[in-house]
């Protein structure tokens, strides 16, 4: 090892040659054999060579004079040869820069005085850099090899125990504090059960799941009800991150898998919650090709090892969360380690008014219609609707209000899915007219549709990439079951061929624009789906089309597709022609306030004894 170190310091460092006793003349840059110092000497003569505190410029006709007067004992010709380093008989060192050294009667002159020449073609500084970074490289790999075989196989687990002991803790979060999923409350019942009194399942023989795997969206509570479970057991609660356990140094990360289960089993009966366990169970390779960071895979393994080895009474259970379950080594997953899976989906009407009422309830409000806010929100998580409240807010302290009323929260809520309103936009009355027919016409068409949704709100106030919107607020049933029938489909593409036809009506063929090129990109891929997809061709009929299919069926598609538009496009039509004047009279309102919302939308309708028994 000691050799191979001094062989790799004089690859780094020497670029030049130690050659003495010459006994023939030397010629023009002559390749010099190599005569190495003994190895015990070797960084004490290069520290002695080359780091003096003080070298001497002098003139190249002195050096002449001193070398042939046998002063001189040794040179170095340095950076590609272009200075001369001289050393005379009392170790002092001189310089002679931008030297010639094309001459051959130099090196027979230095030769012929018995001066030792050593050729070192690199860079005088770029020697000490060099040999700084070897000593860097070496201390490093000391010091490295120190941590490794002495911190981290005595010091360091105690550390970590030190570490988890500071993370025990008690949770005052219970199940009245977790809302909107209940049925995941239902399904952790009988492990808080277990954790209290274990014996009335122990008695029948029965075990407690060793694993909880809580998956779902982001936002949906998971945390929270994993504290829940520890705080109506009332046992320690320890809560770590995957990532934690990913470490510089290969082992670690088990080691702390190690140390975390034998301290929660000291602490027994008690909970380890592992978040974002994706982060170090994801899938191994199965035939070694692409294998993944080391590191991980020790800590995975583990983890499998140590929630294999439970006991069936050391009332430790561990519950781990995440929102990539599809990315999870099989391994993981199998009944013995995570028993229960525990799906936690978005909240449905119920759940978000639950927790709406729930973030309002330390807030100054006034008159908010909760109802009518969980309507608006369909697919909103726990976290989003949380966003929401906070947003309005800060949108009633901007508005210099103290009261959060369901202005802000409607505010709030447009800024959330659609961005900002851009307030810079200066736009011509040609075009907010334009935009503003073509609301109306989406919101007209969308009033007197049967088996379709509600109508929310109506804007012409820019945000993003929209010139304006149409809101709609589904049917919480449809949007639960996820079931379409083909009345439905066929409503909401009469709904959003309304805005083009607003404009063809109001305007002419010849004026309408390009602004209905994403509404017409939607209905012609629902289409495509009913005939493709959902089998709602008559023609067709029940069968699913994809890219391989024949000339002759690509056509039969596409006429399918065409007529199904076609037929939606007549009845928007129909829908606008019998009633222009409520058209135009949302327009003009747009147009005026920017915004109408249902309850105005409505009073616009039965003023104009329209409305035809639609709930809005």
């Amino acid at each position: 090892m000691r050799n191979l170190i001094i062989l790799l310091f004089i690859n780094l460092t020497y670029g030049f040659n130690f050659n003495r006793g010459i006994n023939k003349p030397l010629f023009r840059k002559p390749q010099l054999k190599c005569e190495l110092i003994n190895n015990n000497n070797l960084i004490e003569h290069t520290k002695n060579t080359f780091n003096a505190n003080k070298i001497e410029n002098i003139r190249y006709t002195e050096f002449i004079y001193s070398a042939e007067n046998g002063y001189i004992d040794k040179t170095y010709f340095v950076n590609n040869d272009k200075n001369i380093i001289a050393i005379d008989k009392d170790k002092n060192k001189y310089t002679i820069q931008n030297v010639n050294t094309n001459n051959e009667q130099l090196f027979s002159m230095l030769h012929d005085n018995n001066i030792d020449i050593i050729i070192d073609n690199t860079d005088y500084n770029m020697l000490q850099m060099q040999y700084g970074l070897l000593i860097y490289f070496l201390i490093s790999f000391i010091i490295l090899r120190y941590i490794r075989t002495n911190i981290m196989s005595n010091t360091l687990p105690e550390l970590i125990k030190a570490n988890f002991n500071n993370e025990l803790k008690y949770t005052n979060t219970t199940f009245s504090d977790v809302v909107g999923i209940d049925n995941a409350k239902i399904e952790v019942e009988e492990v808080v059960e277990f954790l209290r009194d274990n014996k009335i399942y122990q008695d029948v023989g029965a075990k407690i799941p060793s694993g909880i795997l809580l998956q779902g969206p982001p936002g949906t509570g998971k945390t929270l009800l994993a504290r829940a479970i520890a705080g109506e057991a009332k046992v320690p609660f320890f809560s770590v991150s995957g990532s934690e356990f990913i470490e510089m140094f290969v082992g670690t990360g088990a080691a702390r898998v190690r140390t975390l289960f034998e301290t929660a089993k000291e602490y027994a009966p008690c909970i380890i919650f592992i978040d974002e366990i994706d982060a170090i169970g994801k899938q191994r390779s199965s035939n070694g090709m692409g294998a993944g960071n080391d590191e991980r895979e020790q800590t995975l393994n583990q983890i499998l090892t140590e929630m294999d080895g439970f006991e069936t009474n050391t009332n430790v259970i561990v519950i781990a969360a995440t929102n990539r379950i599809d990315t999870l080594d099989k391994a993981l997953l199998r009944p013995g380690r995570f028993d229960r899976q525990i799906f936690i989906d978005n909240p449905d009407y119920n759940g978000r008014k639950e927790i709406l009422e729930l973030y309002i309830k330390d807030k100054p409000i006034k008159e908010i219609d909760v109802d009518k806010v969980s309507k608006k929100t369909s697919g909103f998580s726990p976290a989003s609707l949380a966003n929401l409240i906070n947003e309005a807010a800060i949108l009633t302290v901007r508005n210099n209000k103290t009261l959060i009323t369901n202005k802000e929260i409607d505010d709030a809520l447009d800024k959330i899915t659609l961005g900002p309103v851009k307030k810079n936009i200066i736009r011509s009355e040609k075009n907010k007219e334009l935009v503003a027919f073509h609301e109306a016409g989406h919101a007209v068409v969308g009033a007197f549709l049967s088996n379709f949704d509600t109508i929310g709100k109506v804007s012409i106030a820019p945000r993003g990439n929209a010139g304006g919107l149409t809101f709609l607020v589904p049917d919480e049933n449809i949007l639960d079951s996820g079931l379409y029938t083909r009345d439905y489909l066929m409503s909401m593409i009469t709904f959003t061929l309304g805005g083009r036809m607003a404009e063809e009506l109001i305007f002419g063929k010849e004026d309408i624009t390009s602004g209905a090129s994403n509404d017409l990109e939607r209905v012609t891929s629902l289409a495509k789906r009913m005939v493709t997809e959902f089998g709602m061709s008559s023609k067709l009929g029940n069968v699913v089309y994809n890219d391989n299919i024949s000339k002759n069926t690509n056509n039969m598609i596409y006429n399918e597709i065409e007529e199904i538009i076609n037929k939606c496009n007549k009845q928007a039509n129909k829908i606008l022609q019998e009633n222009m004047n409520l058209l135009k009279n949302v327009a003009k309102k747009l147009i005026d306030e920017e915004t109408i919302n249902s309850n105005e939308l409505t009073e616009l309708i039965e003023h104009y004894n329209v409305y035809k028994n639609k709930n809005i």
